[in-house]
């Protein structure tokens, strides 16, 4: 599975009813031989960044909420910021153009460049092999990201815009009903 590499999404297909998963949009951050880690850019949490990460509430991206990046780790804090045009440095390691993970130990005015920022509650993981099972059940579509899915400011909206954005009849996939039986 080439095409699981960091800076493309995994979007769940309609048959994903796992409910972590359900409709989920992540962004691969990580893939190897020991597994693929990812955050889910599409689910917001009822948290204040001011209560979660005082620190940098200031540059934190509309929608001004922290998001559940993922079932693992709930405690840990994972950014994401966009820097266009910065080059990789200790503090920050390039995804997905001048999108890339944040070091959010570090003092927000000790890292240039920080133009927007999305903060997760954990992370999605799979161990190995387990992500490569998953797609072969047809769980996940392996897409191409944009900058712009990382920071949307309709994160309820990304499941159906990422399918609708692609091409022939994968596109169909984005007006699925959530429950065909009521349908």
């Amino acid at each position: 599975m080439n095409d699981i590499v960091p800076g493309r999404l995994l979007v769940a297909t309609p048959v994903l009813l796992d409910p972590n998963f359900f409709r989920a949009v992540i962004l691969i951050l990580e893939h190897g031989e020991d597994g693929a880690l990812g955050v889910t850019l599409n689910r917001g949490l009822d948290v204040s960044p001011d209560e979660y990460l005082p620190t940098w509430t200031e540059v934190i991206s509309a929608p001004n909420m922290i998001f559940s990046g993922g079932p693992v780790q709930r405690e840990m804090a994972v950014g994401l910021a966009w820097r266009p045009g910065v080059p990789e440095e200790e503090s920050w390691r390039p995804v997905l153009g001048g999108v890339g993970l944040i070091d959010l130990s570090s003092e927000p005015e000790t890292i240039r460049g920080v133009e927007g920022l999305r903060v997760f509650s954990g992370y999605a993981g799979w161990g190995p092999d387990q992500l490569e099972d998953e797609l072969a059940t047809g769980s996940w579509f392996v897409l191409d990201a944009t900058p712009a899915d990382a920071f949307t400011q309709e994160p309820d909206q990304l499941w159906h815009d990422v399918l609708r954005r692609q091409p022939n009849r994968l596109a169909l996939f984005a007006d699925y009903p959530p429950n065909p039986s009521l349908n």
